[in-house]
């Protein structure tokens, strides 16, 4: 099991207090520091080996937002304060999520959860390296990952790649259609391309990705899914049809 090591950072005794209790029940966690002091706090980030920050928003010294937007992304942030009008910004600056003082345990679990699952997902991608020079390299073979996460508005948002119907671009955003709904991100077509198994997924038009088994009919170059009539782009037609002739009958 992955374990996360984690500290506290809050200007309260009793919040850290709960936040330590809640650590000591969840397995994948481990407190490395609780602290008041958000300079201390900073510093242990910046040296690298924290996985998580349970980190308070109005502290003395360094507020929340300070901190984030000096640390970066030297790891994963976990917002957790008394006070909701900051939600929207700390989502810009990529936290993963935002618990609202007091803090329900089922809240706080759902929180780590998240990005425990973000990490593993990590994990398993990183790639892995031959132990001597001299010994050939190894053929790795991925893990197969059937779900990503995606950031929304004011979450992160778990989609099984089954549900995937197609997914189209617009400008800095992209659309993920599903089964059931439509899910917005702030993401382009490029780093989804790559992050889709292309297996299963492929780029058929500048603003489109599509699932190869969601196809309903191909007529010349447009593609229906789910009545929905999609354009192959003439940079991505031949390396369409190259892929769907396998299946032709």
């Amino acid at each position: 099991m992955i374990k996360l090591k984690c500290i506290a950072v809050d200007d309260e005794p009793l919040a850290l207090d709960i936040i330590e209790d809640y650590v000591s029940k969840v397995p994948f966690l481990e407190l490395v520091k609780r602290t008041e002091n958000a300079i201390e706090a900073l510093q242990l980030v910046q040296a690298g080996g924290i996985d998580l920050v349970f980190l308070d928003i109005q502290m003395p010294e360094l507020t929340g937002i300070q901190f984030l937007k000096i640390a970066g992304g030297k790891a994963n942030f976990i917002l957790t304060t008394a006070y909701s009008q900051y939600a929207l910004e700390s989502y810009d600056l990529n936290v993963s999520d935002y618990l609202l003082k007091p803090i329900a345990f089922d809240r706080f679990y759902k929180a780590v959860e998240k990005v425990h699952n973000l990490v593993k997902v990590k994990d398993y991608a990183a790639p892995v390296q031959p132990v001597l020079k001299e010994t050939p390299k190894p053929t790795v073979v991925q893990p197969v990952q059937d779900f990503i996460f995606v950031k929304t508005e004011h979450k992160i948002q778990k989609i099984e790649l089954d549900d995937i119907l197609y997914i189209e671009g617009l400008k800095d955003y992209i659309s993920i259609f599903t089964k059931t709904e439509r899910v917005i991100t702030l993401q382009n077509m490029k780093k989804m391309e790559e992050t889709l198994p292309s297996s299963q997924f492929i780029r058929v038009h500048k603003s489109y990705i599509i699932s190869l088994d969601k196809i309903e009919s191909i007529e010349r170059s447009r593609i229906t899914i789910c009545g929905k009539m999609i354009p192959v782009g003439d940079t991505y037609r031949d390396e369409f049809f190259r892929r769907i002739e396998g299946n032709n009958i």
